[in-house]
């Protein structure tokens, strides 16, 4: 049953063949990031979890950019804080969930790919043109990124004397290494795809016609398997590789398994020998195991 909400201000959302588009839409305005799209996007990533017509989610701009960042014309604190405030590192562990803080002191970014990285659908990033500041970073959470020829990635805080938002200090030197990040946000440099790619940090430069194909292609390989098997690897890929010892993903990987094993994996095992496509039943609305999710 679908239950995303496809009506918004900010973006458009489509969904085909268990593969919800979503498209960021201002194109007026390259596509430039604004507290109601945050608000809106948190929404459609929330929703998208659940819902169980969608089993990967394809992310890209209309028309010529992907997100050209910040909308710096917005009227007051452009980041849309309240300046009034003082917060303390004891606020933002005590008081991160009261609407003064969430409101007035959390970064609007970070609460973006805090609802990516929460996601149990996987996310591929379709980056066509420009993604600069929150452009970049929101990227920096979804799993697998594509470029057209004409994108142009930059981490460009430190130019305008901010720093790094959107939990890009813990994604980004997990993808492309602390040094080549640190450069990065450093230099504010405009860089290339080739150069993007050279970092890891993109799987492939796609032609501009191609690319949206190129991520369906992605997306419908994931869409053929276990919803519950996909999201608990999503999730066990990015919790488990930050724990300090591989003891911590032992425990995880041992019940992950277990659970399966019982459920999707006796049909996975029974097509394999029966030389068939799998029949997956089980959704990740309401058959994830109790242990999930382990971490907040």
């Amino acid at each position: 049953m679908q239950l995303i909400n496809t009506a918004f201000s900010t973006l458009n959302c489509e969904i085909s063949d268990f593969i919800l588009t979503l498209t960021l839409s201002r194109p007026d305005h390259m596509n430039a990031f604004t507290v109601e799209m945050a608000k809106e996007l948190i929404t459609v990533f929330d929703q998208a979890s659940v819902d169980d017509s969608i089993r990967a989610i394809v992310v890209t701009g209309a028309g010529k950019a992907f997100c050209a960042g910040m909308d710096l014309s917005s009227e007051n604190n452009v980041f849309g804080l309240n300046e009034d405030l003082r917060p303390t590192l004891d606020d933002m562990e005590n008081r991160l969930d009261d609407p003064e803080i969430a409101e007035g002191v959390r970064d609007t970014g970070g609460q973006v790919t805090l609802a990516i990285y929460r996601c149990n659908k996987p996310v591929i990033a379709a980056i066509n043109g420009a993604a600069v500041g929150i452009g970049a970073t929101m990227t920096c959470a979804m799993d697998i990124r594509l470029a057209s020829e004409y994108a142009r990635i930059g981490f460009v805080f430190n130019k305008i004397g901010i720093t790094p938002e959107a939990c890009s200090t813990w994604f980004l030197p997990r993808i492309v290494g602390i040094s080549r990040a640190l450069e990065w946000c450093y230099t504010g440099d405009i860089l290339k795809p080739e150069e993007a790619l050279e970092a890891n940090y993109i799987k492939a430069i796609v032609p501009a016609d191609q690319l949206l194909d190129e991520a369906y292609k992605i997306a419908q390989k994931i869409a053929q398997h276990s919803p519950v098997a996909i999201a608990l690897t999503r999730q066990m890929m990015y919790r488990n590789s930050a724990q300090p010892h591989p003891l911590e993903a032992h425990k995880i990987d041992s019940l992950a398994i277990f659970y399966q094993s019982l459920t999707d994996g006796k049909e996975g095992v029974q097509s394999f020998l029966e030389k068939r496509a799998p029949v997956f039943t089980s959704k990740s609305s309401t058959d994830m195991p109790d242990f999930f999710p382990w971490q907040s």
